[in-house]
């Protein structure tokens, strides 16, 4: 296997983007500081690679339009997932291992803000008897939450102080939507939204972009003092119908954490839309009480849709840039109640 490292990460997040639903305004500043990081231009790029959803954008070939902000001329490699940035990365890993290109940058684009999010997501469901019902994302979570809370696995006490932590730790982010803790009694007395749901239970409607740069070896190490190798990388799907797995596991998250070896992590960004999913995947990953989670104030300060998974490992390859770990996470899901996880771990290394 080819050494690869995440080199550069830019990243936008706002309540509400007022522009264009391509996001090229907000893709061609992300690029320049890509650029601006790594010393490169687009030529030094030997693969690109989008994370967008039709759906969110409200057009069909919306991504097409997005290589705008590429350039041109001359043609690129490019290619397009309907997913998260996560695994737009994970394709870009993948050209990297093949030995086609040394280097590859990813970017991922939505704005949320257009629609109903809570609808829209509905088109995720299994097509067949569970999108003509329309069941909205929010409802979904509060029913696995509950499911949590009567199998006595977490309590409202516990989502709560999630969600003060989270919002503490996201005044030092720049990017935050949503931040400042206040305490968990504070958050307790806040009205429901979807029982056992609060508002701040749930992330907030986010519009953004984010890019990642890949490269390989030398390549790598020409632009960072401190690359952030990536050790693992692997991702699983859970059953597609919600009544056909426990709502209180994440059987493909823990596939997943097997498959990049989480041990030994001392950051893990955990994409947690919901505040008792971070619960789930706490357990399911197999993460240890000392790990620091989502430094950064994690998705519940702000969830870009296609955007927001690859923002945490954005994150976590930050922390090594900066000395502040050795070993990291950062985690992507997609689909509903974590249906489908991504778990991506870094080091830094000579």
């Amino acid at each position: 296997m080819r050494d690869v490292a995440v080199v550069g990460f830019a990243q936008r997040q706002m309540k509400e983007f007022d522009g264009s639903p391509t996001c090229v305004e907000l893709l061609v500043p992300l690029f320049a500081e890509c650029y601006e990081q790594t010393g490169w231009t687009r030529k030094d790029v030997g693969f690109w690679c989008s994370g967008s959803s039709d759906y969110l954008a409200g057009r069909s070939f919306s991504f097409v339009q997005a290589v705008d902000a590429i350039g041109v001329t001359p043609p690129v490699n490019e290619s397009h997932v309907e997913m998260d940035l996560a695994w737009a990365m994970y394709e870009a890993w993948i050209k990297i291992q093949t030995g086609e290109v040394d280097t590859a940058l990813v970017y991922a684009f939505g704005k949320s803000s257009a629609g109903v999010l809570r609808r829209t997501l509905a088109l995720q469901l299994e097509p067949y008897t569970m999108t003509p019902l329309w069941p909205d994302t929010v409802s979904l979570a509060g029913l696995q939450a509950r499911a949590g809370i009567d199998a006595v696995l977490w309590d409202e006490t516990a989502m709560a102080e999630v969600v003060n932590r989270s919002l503490g730790d996201a005044e030092k982010n720049e990017y935050a939507v949503r931040k400042g803790g206040s305490s968990v009694e504070e958050l307790l007395a806040r009205p429901m939204y979807a029982d056992p749901l609060r508002k701040h239970d749930c992330a907030p409607v986010t519009d953004g972009a984010a890019a990642i740069v890949l490269a390989a070896g030398d390549r790598a190490r020409d632009v960072r003092d401190k690359p952030a190798w990536i050790s693992g990388l692997a991702h699983s799907v859970d059953p597609m119908s919600m009544g056909t797995r426990d709502l209180t596991r994440s059987p493909s998250a823990a596939a997943a954490a097997a498959g990049a070896s989480v041990g030994g992590v001392e950051v893990a960004e955990l994409h947690a839309p919901f505040s008792h999913q971070e619960l789930v995947l706490r357990r399911e990953l197999g993460l240890a009480d000392d790990v620091a989670i989502n430094p950064s104030g994690g998705p519940l300060s702000g969830n870009p849709m296609f955007s927001a998974g690859g923002i945490r490992i954005g994150e976590a390859a930050r922390k090594i840039w900066s000395g502040e770990a050795t070993r990291t996470l950062g985690h992507a899901t997609s689909g509903p109640a974590l249906q489908q996880n991504l778990v991506c771990t870094m080091e830094g290394r000579a």
